[in-house]
């Protein structure tokens, strides 16, 4: 099955729909303005049911197959939230709304997505249902995890779900996907370490927790270099760091903070015992002493195998088997599809957003080209995999 030869003739109007949506972002759950232009497109394409406020503000929208609501159901998502950036792109159809930007190519998603169900409500060229889910705050307000919360797989019984995100620097027309794990845990930690601060001419009268952090924050990157297996793969970041209020002070506190990102869940509890044991000795060994408050956030992203391989072929189908990378590298990235993927077996791609600037830039723009890619992918997977699950 090649492109969506309706895809590909009304691509100008999806591109429209897109940079309206680029235009107008909002962030986390306060995506009102967004989830309500999805909404009225899917009742306009003839959706069977519309669904919202669910995980308070996502939408799920229904679409039967030619013999009704019989049969088993599939979920197809996309996620809906900005960023906080203030956009550098200058591109015509730039943000209006001061220090927010869709910086991630979630206008991207939410198009390509809709297109898809405007050519499924149209062709019903399958048997079963099409859940088309629209997520809030995949950008760390787990909105994946707050839609299952409010019941998302109990009130509509998929048996797969399936999820997409664009990547800079994979060429437009290509998708890349990997078995296993796809997306990292992210985990955030938070130190903070106490000395005895004094005039900054008398150091030998303190214990200066400065000098103490920056000797923890070195001593962090030994966990990777040297406590891990080579074969395995974190990442240990400090991104903040906090001390001080004077030239001539030496303070009695200082407090950095940073991630861990990791394929394995069991290395989540791992690198939470090496940095509070990192940081309390070295703490120690200054004669200061350390606070390490750990927050566990979003869970590694795995994709089934069996999903992926399937995934793997409708991609080869829509654009040839030499545009497919189907063992990718995975990215240390984090991904809140991951809850979904934890509730039901699925597999989440990647799709080519060509030489664009990197995600979560200022200077970032989705490119329109990768629509007729994606939406054209999300047709033919639904047809597909609901043909295989009524044979069975």
């Amino acid at each position: 099955m090649p492109l969506n030869d309706r895809i590909a003739e009304n691509v100008q109007d999806f591109s429209n729909w897109r940079r309206h949506l680029h235009r107008n972002p909002e962030l986390l759950y306060e995506v009102h303005d967004t989830a309500a232009f999805v909404s009225e497109q899917l009742k306009t394409f003839g959706c069977d049911l519309v669904e919202t406020e669910i995980g308070r503000t996502g939408v799920v929208g229904l679409i039967h197959g030619r013999s009704g609501d019989g049969g088993p159901m599939i979920g197809l998502r996309a996620d809906m939230d900005a960023l906080p950036i203030f956009e550098e792109s200058g591109v015509d159809h730039a943000s209006n709304r001061k220090g927010l930007m869709h910086a991630c190519g979630h206008d991207g998603h939410i198009t390509m997505l809709l297109a898809a169900a405007q050519v499924l409500c149209d062709t019903r060229n399958f048997e079963g249902t099409v859940a088309v889910v629209f997520q809030p705050a995949e950008e760390g307000g787990a909105g994946g995890k707050a839609m299952i919360d409010d019941g998302l797989f109990e009130r509509f019984p998929m048996s797969q779900i399936y999820g997409m995100h664009n990547l800079p620097g994979l060429p437009v027309g290509r998708f890349a996907m990997c078995p296993g794990p796809i997306m990292a845990a992210v985990d955030i930690f938070k130190v903070t370490v106490r000395g005895s601060g004094g005039h900054a001419a008398l150091p030998h009268g303190t214990v200066d927790p400065i000098v103490t952090a920056s000797a923890i924050v070195q001593g962090l990157q030994s966990i990777v270099s040297r406590n891990l297996d080579p074969l395995g793969s974190m990442v240990v970041s400090v991104t903040e760091f906090h001390a001080g209020f004077a030239h001539n002070v030496i303070p009695d506190e200082a407090v950095f903070s940073g991630t861990v990102r990791c394929l394995r869940p069991h290395l989540r509890e791992y690198a939470e015992k090496r940095i509070r044991a990192l940081s309390q000795g070295i703490a120690a060994s200054f004669g200061a002493s350390a606070e390490v408050e750990w927050r566990s956030s979003y869970p590694p992203t795995v994709n089934d195998a069996a999903e992926t391989t399937l995934c793997a072929e409708v991609a080869s189908d829509v654009v040839g088997i030499n545009q497919v990378d189907d063992a990718a590298q995975p990215l240390m990235a984090g991904e809140d599809f991951a809850y979904m993927l934890d509730e039901k077996p699925g597999a989440y791609v990647f799709v080519g957003n060509g030489d664009s600037a990197a995600l979560h830039n200022a200077h970032y723009d989705f490119n329109d080209g990768a629509i007729v890619y994606g939406a054209s992918y999300w047709i033919a997977l639904a047809e597909r995999k609901l043909s295989e699950l009524r044979a069975t």
